[in-house]
């Protein structure tokens, strides 16, 4: 069975900056890279929910659902919890509640605002390649480990 997994780029575009998470050394995948606020979909749930509540339990931001435009696919072959695959829609939204704060300091070292220009190179490559593409108007579509 396929993972569905969203991701979200919060754009802070009157700044040129991009929310981001380090993940931490003892997280389950990329030790130590930068990531997007991303996660699983619990069965039988939107989304666009799934979007909302990994942001907010990651990063405490609110944001409507309504907010939310669809910026990426990323369709990859296998993954660490997804030995069948997974899907992840990256959504982008330029429209938040709160301030940014760590909310899983076991899972990630950091959160903080990224100048879009200057976007760590130790990034997570699926979801680094996705917001590359929404920044410069790239291809929507990405795929990964699929020979």
């Amino acid at each position: 069975m396929t993972l569905l997994v969203a991701a979200v780029i919060v754009h802070d575009t009157a700044t040129d900056r991009v929310l981001l998470l380090q993940r931490s050394r003892e997280a389950k995948f990329a030790q130590g890279l930068w990531d997007l606020p991303v996660g699983k979909s619990e069965p039988g749930e939107p989304i666009t929910e799934t979007a909302v509540r990994e942001l907010r339990e990651e990063t405490g931001l609110s944001v409507d659902p309504e907010s939310l435009e669809v910026a990426h696919v990323i369709h990859s072959a296998w993954g660490v919890e997804a030995p069948h695959g997974f899907l992840t829609v990256v959504f982008v939204t330029h429209e938040w509640k709160g301030e940014p704060e760590n909310r899983e300091p076991r899972k990630h070292a950091r959160v903080a605002w990224v100048d879009v220009s200057s976007v760590p190179e130790d990034f997570v490559d699926t979801t680094a390649r996705a917001l590359r593409h929404h920044l410069t108007g790239g291809p929507q579509v990405s795929l990964d480990g699929w020979n």
